[in-house]
């Protein structure tokens, strides 16, 4: 690992981070279909990373993932590091709860994660060259170590949110049974969020570019590029001449009366979108095809339906029923487990019998297993919709069908098993036309003439500010709070606060992170007797000074001007009703702040999405049901106390930030330990329940010695109960 590092350091390769969390990904016998969440992108990113880290021009490839400790699945998740390449690794870093979550559950824990993905970045000691994202919590964790570092983010959304709803429609969800499921709304809104920030969105297809990611109000095509995956042509190839039949066959044979029928295959993990039922239903309705061609669904793995999630469950549970429905038995193979070594034998007993691989689902991005079975000499069909048109495009080796039309998908299926000429053109086809258009190699050429043209575009500030002198310089952790209503309120409990901060010495840095801009913040201070902070995070987040001199800090005003377009965004504002200008005094460089009239202005998502339709970036901060503060998209109070941190090297668990309102809110969240002062606004209710956040009793300053005695802040600082 050190030689590797120290060959980018000396710039003889790039760095790319991969951020990929949800799922379970290893480097070798991934367990694909496992459930909804371990797919087609686990394997990618794991190709993706060995694929960029073989290219001449790569130093280091870093994957990084959720780390999970639980008995109900393999060892090898736990391990914090495990080499995938010479100079490729999967990183595992906590995300919430140990056990294994499906990723709806992940997004309160993303913010942990992507503070522990900065410490680890840091710990690498190298400046990545460029943050890739891997659908939309990745997304959302790659946006923040985008910001932060001031790194180019390149963005894969793999499925969009807003196309699977609609499509989630089209089966007849209702919409609360949607948004209780998938958490739809927060996935849209973290898409969104991640398009607006991106210099590049990487898509499998043109129509993915213009007929899904078109459905965002974020959507810009200069920023699309179609960069189609590859397949690994070493383990996808077709069967040998008079080769030995695979231990699989055995598998499968058992199920069937006359193994030795053309096979039709369905490979893909138990879940909704991709439609098996259908499939089904379209073999069995077609007398001929039911007659001379097998079934073969391979659905995941499984020991007991019954053990398995709600999602998976149901599918499995549909295509037992529709298989006794059609009395199926002995014309259908569907195995409990299969392995990753298994899958391309698969495909090539597919090619061997002269049958066909279908896919079937409702939609899809790319369809990795398409180019695997042509890989194997198999002939496809699959959806009208995203990649296969694109890979029938290239390829010729097969026919596309509407999803849900189950009539046309058989006959689709018969033409080509009951025409040995027709097979094998398609067969041949399909084979050349991987090997032109879907190799690896190719792929990692592509991305890397991407990645090199980015860091020219790219305006990548590296903070050069040499660290100042003094107490910062000697701190080991650090208290940050809110000043209204939360340091500020109650004398008698602010000075016995003071007086404990003065009695534990150099080692404490003290700091304030408030909405005041700089001039009203130090007055009020001096008013209640609070001695000069050592650090001053002012105007929500906007501006970062230093004392006891109140030394700008200039690094951070440069680093927060990306993409901010001030007077812009102020016309759009000021063109809105319920919508007033707060007094000029108020108004800083990088900071719009604004009176709502919350019974006539619009909400804030309906001004968030204005925002993105005409290409304005900024954090949008409301409080207090009056306030609205608008900053540029790298700056809040949050984003402020992760930079200091980082700068003057003060881990994120050794900082206690207290606050009382909704502008305090993202300081609150992640890694930091977090007091709520028990005169709080209602709107942070909504983060109780969080282990690293501690709701006191008293209120003000009262409540933040609440919580230095709750965390032992000036003894082992830590989570009790973690």
């Amino acid at each position: 690992m050190k030689k590797t590092q120290s060959k980018a350091r000396q710039g003889e390769g790039l760095y790319i981070v991969l951020v990929s969390v949800h799922g379970l990904i290893r480097a070798e016998e991934l367990e694909l279909g496992r459930d909804a969440d371990t797919g087609g992108q686990t394997k990618y990113v794991v190709e993706l990373a060995r694929a960029l880290a073989a290219h001449p021009e790569v130093g280091r490839v870093d994957l990084i993932t959720r780390q999970v400790i639980d008995a109900k699945v393999s060892d090898d998740y736990a391990r914090p590091e495990e080499p995938l390449a010479e100079n490729a690794w999967i990183i595992r870093l906590p995300c919430g709860p140990r056990r294994y979550l499906r990723k709806e559950t992940l997004w309160p824990y993303l913010d942990c994660f992507a503070d522990n993905a900065l410490r680890h970045v840091r710990s690498v000691g190298l400046m990545p060259d460029v943050i890739h994202s891997h659908y939309a919590d990745a997304g959302y964790v790659g946006t923040r170590l985008s910001n932060l570092l001031g790194v180019p983010l390149v963005h894969t959304g793999h499925s969009l949110g807003r196309v699977k709803r609609e499509r989630l429609r089209e089966k007849g969800l209702k919409d609360e049974d949607i948004e209780s499921r998938y958490n739809m709304s927060r996935r849209i809104e973290a898409e969104e969020e991640t398009l607006a920030h991106a210099y590049r969105v990487v898509a499998s297809t043109q129509q993915e570019v213009e007929e899904q990611y078109g459905l965002y109000d974020h959507y810009r095509p200069e920023r699309m590029v179609v960069l189609p995956p590859g397949t690994d042509l070493g383990r996808f190839s077709p069967p040998k001449p008079r080769g030995r039949r695979p231990a699989v066959w055995d598998v499968l044979s058992r199920f069937l009366r006359r193994p030795d029928l053309p096979l039709v295959l369905a490979l893909s993990r138990p879940d909704e979108r991709k439609n098996i039922p259908t499939l089904i239903e379209a073999f069995a309705g077609h007398d001929k095809l039911r007659e001379h061609a097998n079934l073969v669904v391979v659905a995941g793995n499984r020991d007991a339906i019954r053990d398995l999630d709600k999602g998976a469950r149901e599918v499995l549970t549909e295509v037992l029923l529709r298989i006794d429905e059609y009395d199926l038995y002995g014309r259908v193979a569907y195995p409990k487990h299969h392995s990753a070594d298994d899958v391309p034998d698969f495909y090539r007993l597919v090619t061997r019998s002269r049958g066909v691989f279908v896919n079937p689902a409702l939609t899809e991005p790319f369809g990795l297993t398409l180019i695997e079975a042509a890989a194997c000499g198999a002939p496809i069909v699959a959806t009208r919709d995203g990649g296969p048109r694109d890979i029938v495009g290239h390829c010729h080796n097969g026919t596309l069908v509407d999803p849900l039309d189950a009539r046309a998908m058989a006959e689709a299926i018969w033409k080509i098993v009951s025409d040995r000429e027709h097979w094998k053109k398609l067969s041949e086809s399909g084979l050349k036309g991987v090997r032109r258009h879907y190799a690896w190699e190719g792929h990692a050429e592509k991305y890397i003439r991407q990645v090199k043209s980015l860091r020219r575009e790219a305006s990548r500030f590296r903070r050069g500010q040499q660290r100042l002198s003094g107490k910062l310089a000697r701190a080991d952790r650090a208290i940050i709070s809110d000043i209204d209503n939360t340091l500020l309120g109650d004398r008698n409990s602010l000075r016995a606060l003071v007086q404990r901060l003065k009695d534990e010495g150099g080692s404490v840095a003290f700091g304030i992170a408030t909405g005041r801009r700089l001039d009203s913040a130090l007055q009020v201070l001096q008013e209640w007797g609070v001695p000069t902070p050592d650090l001053l995070i002012t105007s929500v987040g906007a501006e970062v000074h230093y004392g006891p001199e109140i030394t700008p800090d200039q690094g951070w005003s440069q680093h927060i001007d990306h993409r901010w377009d001030r007077e812009g965004l102020k016309v759009q504002l000021l063109e809105l009703p319920g919508i007033e200008l707060q007094p000029e005094i108020d108004q800083r460089r990088h900071k719009l702040s604004f009176f709502v009239d919350p019974e006539l202005a619009p909400s804030m998502q309906e001004i968030e999405r204005l925002l993105h339709q005409q290409d304005l970036h900024a954090n949008i901060i409301y409080s207090h049901d009056r306030f609205l503060d608008l900053l540029p998209a790298r700056a809040s109070k949050g984003f402020a106390v992760r930079y200091f941190a980082d700068k003057w090297g003060i881990p994120l668990e050794r900082i206690l930030v207290a606050g009382d309102s909704g502008n305090d809110e993202d300081m609150l969240r992640g890694s930091t330990l977090g007091v709520v002062v028990g005169n709080h606004h209602p709107e942070l209710r909504r983060l109780k329940g969080f282990q690293r956040i501690y709701f006191a009793r008293a209120g003000h300053a009262g409540g933040i010695s609440e919580g230095l005695d709750h965390f032992d802040f000036f003894g082992r600082c830590d989570v009790p109960g973690e």
